[in-house]
């Protein structure tokens, strides 16, 4: 797996390659905001480690810059501004998870792990099922024409649950993709949350199959 971090603190950015290249990845690193977004146009990256508060642009000009080129390398951001309206607008801007510092690196592993199971193809602009309308560019909601308001997670775990569709998506897929945690014995939360969604959007769109988990409803 060919990983690109754009870190403009060196000791930071050296450190990094050095510990995920002992996990067997090969690791390319750009300083700067110019730097990272010609690497991220022309190289063939499994996934990119991009912080924000770079030289030359921002990380969130260089995501949302891919995302308008229909580029899907998958992002994770990893950055010292730890306000949710900063991860906010990260994710709004097309980036597939935000990570903050401090950080732990089994974490950041984890999330990697879990960004590089995920489909790297392109996105559909707008997904659709059950009367539910997603758009993962504008991070806006509708149900039956009316905007419904989502937490971070209620929204990744109703994008999942809407890429899937018809198929039904498990219990398991939607813990380890959303919370980066596969361990089957925190499964239960994935029930809390999409007992909000059903709340929020109508009970009858979210379907439960018996024995695996849940689908949107034909």
């Amino acid at each position: 797996m060919r990983l690109l971090v754009v870190e403009d603190e060196k000791g930071m950015a050296a450190a990094l390659a050095k510990g995920l290249v002992a996990e067997g990845f090969v690791v390319d690193v750009a300083h700067d905001g110019p730097g990272g977004l010609e690497a991220a146009r022309y190289g063939r990256y499994d996934a990119m480690i991009l912080d924000l508060m770079l030289p030359g642009l921002s990380g969130y000009t260089v995501v949302r810059t891919l995302r308008q080129e229909q580029n899907w390398v998958p992002v994770l951001i990893l950055s010292a501004k730890d306000g949710e309206y900063d991860q906010a607008d990260g994710l709004d801007y097309g980036a597939d998870d935000y990570l903050t510092k401090p950080f732990s690196f089994v974490v950041l592993l984890a999330r990697l792990r879990a960004l590089l199971r995920r489909d790297p193809g392109p996105r559909a602009p707008v997904l659709e099922a059950a009367g539910v309308r997603l758009d993962p560019a504008s991070r806006r909601v509708e149900a039956d024409g009316s905007v419904v308001a989502l937490s971070q997670r209620e929204f990744l775990v109703l994008e999942h649950l809407l890429r899937a569709h018809p198929a039904a998506v498990s219990r398991e897929s939607l813990l380890d993709d959303v919370w980066g945690v596969p361990d089957e014995a925190a499964t239960n939360v994935v029930d809390v949350y999409v007992g909000y969604l059903r709340r929020k959007l109508g009970r009858e769109r979210i379907e439960t199959v018996r024995g695996l988990g849940y689908r949107m409803r034909a």
